[in-house]
């Protein structure tokens, strides 16, 4: 047991900057400091425990005190062992310090909106989409609930005056008369869809449009009104329609492309062509689709071009296409579990009053229609916000992680210490 005063041993001077963990250390990510070279202490100054010291001890002379001890006052409290004092801010037993930009020990990120301005998990996208609806719901729904109205409109007028019946074919029908009655088939349920798809795109791109401002609003925490979101977004909507239907039609279209061969040759192996052309440019129109998914954001928010928010979209998603790939497929996922779940009600209460009309075969009822309309309605104005959220939210985390954009956000938000002035 020592019971010299002071921390250093003889022969060693002390330093600020102690290398045990303490704050201030190279482990802290500060450049690393040397004590054996400090004024005043001998050329190759040993360390605490060190051979040294041993030898003085063991030389009989005594220890011999360093001129530079330190005064009282400045002992440094221990770093290590049981008696380690809680770090700046953490009170003993409490949880670790969170997670911020700068790793762990970092404060936690600035939180404006609905979103912490650092990259984002899984789980905080899905969750901030909901948040979206929660806070902004006046807003949100103002858009979401006439669109969904008209859309079902629309949807019920084409089931009701444009339904397609399944052709009956007799036993005995040749392969010529199946051909041409699954031909006829597909050219009517095409003219049934063709309206159905028109509608639906326009309604979501208008519905994308205004919630893209929306969410960007919620982001730094500041409220929106409709007219507001409209003034912004009304601008850009049509090259958002052009972006669309422009993605769909080349994707439909290459598929045709490389099913032709195939559709032409006839016959078993034409099939098998046919089949094997349709699988790759499904493939090629999945991989191309989540590349050019964040495409509409970038439109909206950064006031670009049609081409030039395909380009943006691509460099964003290079290199993060799984990722972009499995968050889109789960928030679809979960969207429509919980779309089936929300119209199951109304299914089971459209069948219970009127189903398929007596006699007709194909033509619906208006109570089935009208029922399953309201069903409709009241999950697209859920879900349309989400879907709209977890893109616009995916835009925003990949610029986080590739442009440092939380710092833009941050000085948009106002926040302190986040000044345009300060350098």
């Amino acid at each position: 047991m020592n019971d010299t005063p002071g921390r250093h041993t003889p022969g060693s001077a002390p330093s600020d900057s102690p290398s045990d963990g303490s704050p201030g250390s190279p482990s802290d990510g500060l450049p690393e400091t040397s004590s054996q070279n400090s004024p005043g202490s001998p050329p190759g100054g040993v360390p605490e425990g060190s051979s040294g010291a041993s030898s003085d001890r063991e030389g009989g002379s005594g220890p011999r005190w360093s001129k530079d001890q330190p005064p009282a006052g400045r002992w440094a409290p221990p770093t290590s062992g049981p008696n380690r004092p809680p770090a700046p801010g953490r009170a003993w037993g409490g949880p670790p310090p969170q997670r911020g930009r700068g790793g762990l020990g970092a404060p936690p990120a600035p939180k404006p909106g609905v979103i912490p301005l650092r990259p984002l998990g899984v789980g905080e996208i899905l969750e901030a989409s909901v948040a979206i609806l929660r806070r902004h719901w006046r807003t949100v729904l103002a858009v979401t609930v006439p669109v969904a109205v008209v859309t079902q409109i629309a949807l019920v007028i084409v089931q009701r005056y444009l339904s397609v019946a399944q052709p009956v074919l007799h036993p005995d029908a040749t392969p010529s008369e199946q051909l041409e009655a699954a031909s006829a088939y597909l050219r009517a349920s095409f003219a049934e869809l063709a309206p159905s798809m028109l509608v639906s795109i326009a309604a979501s791109v208008f519905v994308s449009a205004l919630l893209t401002v929306v969410v960007s609003r919620a982001i730094l925490g500041r409220p929106v009104t409709f007219s507001e979101a409209w003034q912004e977004a009304s601008p850009r909507l049509p090259k958002l329609l052009l972006l669309s239907l422009a993605l769909p039609l080349a994707a439909g279209l290459f598929s045709f492309v490389a099913m032709l061969p195939g559709l032409l040759l006839g016959g078993g192996g034409g099939a098998a062509l046919a089949f094997l052309g349709g699988l790759a440019a499904f493939v090629v129109v999945i991989w191309l689709l989540i590349r050019f998914s964040l495409a509409s954001p970038a439109l909206m928010l950064e006031r670009q071009g049609l081409l030039q928010s395909l380009k943006r979209s691509a460099k964003l998603v290079d290199g993060s296409w799984w990722r972009v790939f499995g968050i889109t497929v789960l928030a679809q996922l979960l969207i429509g579990i919980f779309t089936m779940l929300l119209t199951i009600p109304f299914t089971a209460i459209a069948f219970a009053l009127d189903g398929i009309e007596a006699g007709t075969g194909t033509a619906v009822s208006w109570t089935y229609l009208v029922v399953m309309a309201v069903g409709g309605v009241l999950s697209s104005a859920l879900t349309y916000p989400i879907a709209a959220g977890v893109t616009v939210l995916l835009y925003v985390d990949q610029r986080i992680r590739r442009e440092a954009l939380d710092l833009e956000l941050a000085k948009a938000a106002g926040l302190p210490g986040y000044s345009s002035t300060e350098s």
